[in-house]
């Protein structure tokens, strides 16, 4: 009766469109070209937005049995280990927002991996220069200490309803009856992205039956995984971080047959999530808040927006490429101070009130000119700190972002990573092992000067996941969004940002606009749409321009008139689901 049940829930839960009816005030965005747009998804008791159908359709599932905003994430994460295992899974790491709507409070949850104890500042340095990208993020060297089972456990005490062995349950069904394979991991298998993947005798039997990569459609079993959610689902997290499984997880590590790592038993019964201060700042009326350091992501996102405060962005057209020079500009200047100063707290003095206050950002906007290209930006100088030498880490693109409303008004904003498609390539029991260890600067001092996002142990490296929630002036919820896209994810939200809060549209209508990214180096612009016209004028201002695939995954869901609104990225396969 279960099983049967479950599966007859996922016809049940078919999204509600909008169809072409604008939520907010008659502003219709430019529309991408290259894929055809989604509509907004229209519900009154709660809403769940996730990168894949069976992923969002079993978060649904938990909210209808009266579960919370962590509960059916939770469900959620585990089906996407199983459907979505390039981009995020257990073996990786996470941050957490969470608004407890009955207490109207907002909580954040770091489940960022930690280095391992053996681990020093050169793991990536062999005759002390950096080794090539693609030999260091293959195999256990690249493995950081998973920690996402820690924080959803975490959050769950404090926020859960639904009993933990529940949560678990309809990913392990699928796991052990079969899933159909989407068209994007079928795609990205083919692809051969990952220089690994075929390497390891597990991921390759798994990603490469009979020696061919899986097909899209076909019916896919992945009976280690469903026997790993049973175990954590009777015995908890402990399961993952001890006993049997975390030996498994050791020895994959340590015996990988390509740069085998020195992750310990020690280092995962030592790993703890931890619960932080959210970061807030205001943007316009509204109250804008994300995720403190380790991650960039929140500080970056919000020095975006302040320093867009000085200029009149709602009287342009959506994406109107003024508009979108100015984003570019303040971008630059966000992405200067990030190669400087960001990095895990606990091993560098980072005052984040310093780099988001009124008079530092007002400073640094001065150096954005309508209709003129700035060039390289430099840091700031928002504090007193040692010398330090800018970042070179490579943040890559594969992560995925979950957004919850429940039916209690509670809320949850959570981007999830194993960093590169398919991580280290390392399998286990069913599931990928990150490759978070090469978001760490692969030196660590530059002309003796170090940088701050250097390899310690025991360290949690740089993130630039940006998940995001956004209160009006009476301070209700109003906005819950994220995304995966490497260090891209910070533009992908704030362009979202400035759709939704200075452009008036819906927050499908946002995630649908064209993208446009400038991290400091070159304005990228969205290949195959309407931006594209564009790039010559961007070149009159003095950009250096690239036309070429964004892959932004944006899910959103926006609180208005009594009603959740939900959206999901045309780019990528996910959907939003509600009743």
């Amino acid at each position: 009766m279960f099983r049967v049940g479950f599966f007859l829930s996922l016809m049940l839960c078919m999204p509600v469109a909008l169809g072409q009816d604008k939520v907010l005030e008659d502003r219709e965005p430019e529309a991408a070209t290259g894929f055809a747009n989604k509509s907004a998804v229209v519900a009154k008791e709660f809403m769940v937005s996730a990168a894949n159908p069976y992923a969002a359709w079993a978060g649904k599932k938990a909210l209808m049995q009266g579960g919370s905003a962590i509960d059916a994430a939770i469900a959620v994460q585990a089906m996407l280990t199983l459907v979505e295992p390039q981009s995020s899974g257990i073996g990786g790491g996470a941050f957490i927002l969470y608004w407890d709507n009955t207490t109207q409070t907002l909580y954040t949850y770091d489940g960022r991996e930690t280095a391992p104890r053996q681990t020093n500042a050169a793991h990536f340095l062999q005759d002390g220069k950096p080794i090539p990208w693609r030999d260091a993020i293959v195999g256990g060297r690249a493995v950081g200490v998973p920690g996402v089972l820690r924080a959803l456990e975490m959050a769950h005490q404090k926020h859960g309803k639904l009993p933990w062995i529940g949560l678990f349950r309809d990913a392990a069904i699928a796991a052990e009856e079969g899933f159909k394979v989407s068209p994007r991991l079928a795609r990205l298998v083919a692809m051969e992205l990952h220089p690994g993947l075929k390497e390891f005798i597990a991921s390759k039997n798994y990603f490469y039956p009979d020696g061919k990569p899986i097909q899209a459609g076909v019916i896919r079993k992945n009976l280690p995984l469903a026997r790993t959610f049973n175990t954590i689902a009777e015995k908890g997290a402990d399961a993952f971080y001890q006993g049997d499984l975390a030996e498994k997880i050791v020895a994959a590590v340590q015996k990988a047959s390509i740069n085998p790592g020195t992750l310990t038993m020690a280092d995962l019964q030592e790993y703890k999530a931890k619960a932080r201060s959210p970061l807030c700042g205001g943007y316009r009326s509204y109250r804008v808040c994300g995720m403190a350091p380790p991650s960039s992501g929140g500080v970056a996102t919000l020095q975006i927006l302040r320093m867009l405060e000085g200029f009149e962005m709602g009287r342009f057209a959506p994406n109107d490429p003024q508009a979108l020079h100015l984003f570019t500009q303040a971008s630059r200047l966000a992405f200067a101070d990030r190669e400087k100063f960001s990095a895990d707290p606990e091993f560098f003095s980072h005052p984040v009130a310093a780099m988001i206050s009124g008079s530092y950002i007002k400073d640094r906007a001065k150096a954005i000119k309508p209709g003129q290209d700035m060039g390289k930006a430099f840091a700031g100088d928002p504090f007193p700190h040692e010398k330090l030498a800018r970042d070179n880490a490579y943040e890559l693109p594969n992560t995925s972002h979950i957004s919850i409303v429940d039916g209690q008004g509670n809320a949850l904003s959570m981007t999830t990573s194993i960093e590169m498609a398919f991580g280290s390539g390392l399998m286990v029991e069913g599931f990928l092992l990150n490759n978070q260890m090469t978001d760490f600067s692969f030196v660590p001092e530059v002309n003796r000067a170090l940088v701050a996002n250097r390899v310690e142990p025991g360290k949690r490296p740089r993130s630039s996941m940006s998940p995001t929630m956004v209160f009006n002036k009476q301070g209700e919820l109003y906005l819950v969004v994220g995304s995966p896209g490497g260090s891209r994810i910070i533009d992908y939200v704030a362009q979202t940002l400035v759709g939704v809060l200075d452009w008036r549209l819906d927050i499908q209508q946002a995630i649908n606009l064209p993208k446009i990214t400038n991290r400091n180096d070159y304005t990228a612009l969205e290949k195959g749409t309407s931006l594209e016209q564009h790039a010559a004028e961007f070149e009159k201002w003095g950009h250096k321009v690239k036309v070429q695939d964004l892959n932004s995954g944006l899910h959103g869901i926006m609180l208005l008139d009594d009603k959740l609104i939900g959206g999901a990225d045309p780019r990528r396969e996910g959907v939003a689901v509600g009743l």
